[in-house]
């Protein structure tokens, strides 16, 4: 039985780019896009203001993503409930295939490490568990916990564990933003329930490639991210996404769907003549560092 020991608890949070082309569900990287959480525990009801990204749209009370995991993290280890007053900041693009949800979801169990007397008891790995429950799959919340990049997989028993791989500084990120969301379980419906042995064996060439060329070989980024389960499956609800990304692969950039997309990342630095037409179409683009941290306490003042 945990006790509360801490009234606030401040986090900030990367956002997360999920499959890097051939890794479905397995490989991610973080981004230095953050997101900041501040909670209050209270007496009173409880209460969220959200400004940046999902303003004015996302759930002001218990339905709020963040609160309902510091809820679960606190029954988790055996800790009373309190009112919670919620600030978030949000500068990930929501619906944009950014892990902006697994960044709430790991800001809100990592907020409750901070709140409980026994931290340990709510470790990266217990952290990375309950947070897989609310995702489904951890290849967001993986880099999300961990920082840069990383592999996830599940055990025989069925429990999500993650490792971090070496990222070289030839890594430099851009992400191109479209300006319609896309749900996640939208994108992943118009997915096969099958794919063939050639697909697979395919994928998983690319996927032990890219671990490579993430880490020392540059040249090999273009190939190692190739894919043929999920990415071309998906145009028909992101058209415009896998046009751009087989227009920058003909420049021969490392380009691939963010996550479940809509949103573009690509590996290495974008010319900017070429930039130039995404932002008059409406697109915003980052250039965010690898995060060489994942989700992380900050003092509270």
């Amino acid at each position: 039985m945990a006790r509360l020991a801490h009234d606030t608890a401040r986090v900030q949070v990367p956002a997360t780019s999920a499959n890097l082309g051939p890794g479905f569900d397995a490989l991610g990287l973080a981004l230095d896009l953050v997101d900041d959480i501040e909670v209050r525990a209270t007496a009173g009801i409880t209460n969220v203001t959200v400004t940046g990204s999902g303003a004015g749209s996302l759930p002001e009370g218990e339905n709020h993503l963040v609160v309902r995991a510091i809820r679960a993290a606190l029954d988790h280890v055996g800790a009373p409930q309190a009112g919670l007053e919620l600030r978030c900041h949000n500068r990930i693009p929501h619906g944009r295939g950014l892990g902006s949800s697994a960044a709430a979801v790991v800001g809100g169990l990592m907020a409750a490490r901070g709140l409980v007397a026994e931290p340990e008891a709510l470790d990266d790995a217990t952290v990375l568990a309950l947070a897989t429950e609310f995702e489904g799959h951890p290849d967001n919340a993986a880099p999300a916990i961990l920082g840069g990049a990383t592999v996830a997989w599940s055990g025989p028993d069925g429990r999500p564990d993650a490792a971090r791989l070496t990222v070289g500084a030839h890594v430099r990120p851009t992400v191109l933003v479209p300006p319609g969301e896309l749900l996640t379980g939208t994108a992943r419906s118009v997915l096969p329930r099958q794919v063939t042995h050639e697909d697979a064996a395919f994928n998983a060439g690319r996927s032990a490639l890219l671990v490579l060329a993430l880490d020392r070989r540059p040249d090999l980024l273009l190939p190692a991210t190739d894919d043929r389960l999920h990415q071309r499956q998906r145009a028909v609800v992101m058209e415009e996404s896998l046009a751009v990304i087989d227009t920058l692969r003909e420049l021969g950039l490392p380009a691939v769907v963010s996550g479940a997309g809509p949103s573009v990342l690509v590996l290495t630095r974008v010319d900017a003549a070429h930039l130039a037409a995404f932002t008059r179409h409406g697109w915003q683009v980052h250039t965010p560092a690898v995060s060489d941290h994942g989700a992380r306490l900050l003092p509270t003042t």
